[in-house]
């Protein structure tokens, strides 16, 4: 075969979905070739243990040298699944300095080295497509940096890990509490042995670094204001019933009227007539509200081996017709320097719960806190149980559009106050 006719592809990573998309590449080269114009040949996978079992790629493909494989000069593309910041990044900076346009799925590297792998790739007149870094095989990537650049992106709100959908899905439907759900997520596996990257909200932050990015032009610093999912318990899930609302983690992205954006991760309820409230199990969804386009939403499985090597090789693709057709695909945008307002700076709605005394005047007592903080009540619950005067009880209330430091100086002067006896949370609210 001419070599002007063939794309030579190397393959650093061959775990889960490394391995799919060897197969894929292996089994469906006439499709492919049909697809970019040009036929894929794999060169080379390069893994860390030659020994284990790969079925279906070919033993002469492994190698336990990838700084090799891309120093041969010969690849044309170079696709990166090995997860973590190093020695991927030094790997895919040699890849690209050899003239390989990139494939990665790794979000934590693109989260805190993006901005300077593009510049090298731009430098280089190569391409570097991510398309399963944020969200599996959830279109997401392309539209943001594609279809809506001649758009007004106003936020990005999305659930982004399946693992922490999941539990909270069965903390609500069945009543499960977060240890048992976690349990059942590890059997099913959903989640990890060490399930922290996901229920600390650690996977998602990298992620909505990504898509903050995307949507604003900007570049975002990995360190998002975080919180996990490990707080929450079956009082949470039932308040939130109670108010028409269930309780999801999303990487929420919003541009502030004073031109700063606020980028978070954090647990929040969101109303039942919200797209995102019905996305369940293990699926994730993002939503994106745009001037022009107005409210878009998409939605499938973020995660596991068969989707997200369809969305590298999808990626894979699209490098390879540019390649056939001598051009670059689109350029990173990211022209502005907009400054990440700290978390306080958000504006949402809150619900509190509140352990009182249960005595006359208690709630005109929180309600005044409230309004000398200008945050103000939307609705309010009391434990339905019968309870004597003087004795514990809980208020639940949801407020209506609030500054966070407003309500977290209500949250701290109500700790002090005499009309509460224990405890007082909050967590956001979204969708409403």
């Amino acid at each position: 075969m001419n070599e002007k006719n063939v794309l030579r592809v190397g393959l650093l990573g061959a775990g889960t979905v490394g391995a799919q998309v060897a197969r894929l590449i292996l089994t469906q080269g006439d499709e492919l070739e049909a697809r970019i114009g040009r036929r894929l040949e794999l060169i080379g996978v390069a893994v860390r243990d030659k020994n284990r079992q790969r079925p279906g790629i070919p033993a002469e493909l492994i190698t336990t040298d990838a700084e090799a494989l891309l120093a041969s000069g010969d690849l044309d593309i170079v696709i990166e699944l090995m997860g973590g910041i190093e020695p991927a990044r030094t790997l895919i900076m040699s890849a690209i300095s050899h003239g390989a346009s990139v494939v990665t799925a790794n979000k934590a590297l693109l989260a805190a080295e993006g901005p300077m792998i593009f510049k090298a790739a731009a430098r280089a007149g190569v391409d570097v497509y991510y398309e399963a870094a944020v969200a599996g095989a959830i279109p997401i990537v392309r539209p943001l940096r594609e279809s809506l650049v001649g758009d007004e992106i106003r936020s990005v709100m999305g659930i982004v890990n399946g693992t922490t959908n999941f539990i909270l899905d069965k903390m609500a439907t069945e009543g499960m509490d977060y240890g048992s759900a976690l349990r059942q997520a590890q059997e099913l596996g959903y989640a990890e042995v060490d399930p922290t990257a996901d229920v600390e909200g650690l996977d998602a932050a990298a992620k909505a670094t990504l898509l903050a990015s995307l949507a604003f032009h900007t570049r975002v610093s990995s360190s998002v204001p975080t919180e996990g999912i490990t707080a929450i318990d079956t009082d949470i899930i039932k308040a939130a019933a109670s108010m028409g609302c269930v309780v999801k983690l999303l990487a929420v992205a919003v541009m502030l009227s004073d031109g700063r954006i606020s980028v978070r991760v954090h647990p929040a309820m969101v109303a039942n007539d919200h797209p995102l409230a019905s996305v369940n199990g293990a699926y994730n969804a993002i939503f994106v509200e745009a001037a022009s386009a107005g409210r878009l939403m998409f939605m499938g499985p973020g995660a596991g081996g068969a989707p997200t090597a369809s969305a590298v090789v999808g990626d894979l693709v699209t490098i390879g017709r540019n390649r056939t057709r001598g051009v670059a695909g689109a350029a990173q945008s990211m022209y502005r320097e907009l400054e990440v307002a700290p978390i306080t700076a958000a504006r949402t709605r809150y619900y509190l719960r509140i352990d009182v005394v249960d005595r006359p005047g208690t709630l005109a007592q929180i309600a005044s806190v409230l309004a000398a903080h200008n945050v103000s009540i939307r609705i309010v619950q009391q434990s339905p149980d019968a309870i004597a005067d003087g004795e514990a009880n809980q208020i639940h209330l949801m407020t209506h559009e609030a500054l966070e430091s407003d309500v977290l100086d209500c949250v701290s002067e109500l700790k002090t106050s005499p009309a509460v006896h224990g405890e007082v949370r909050f967590i956001r609210v979204e969708g409403m």
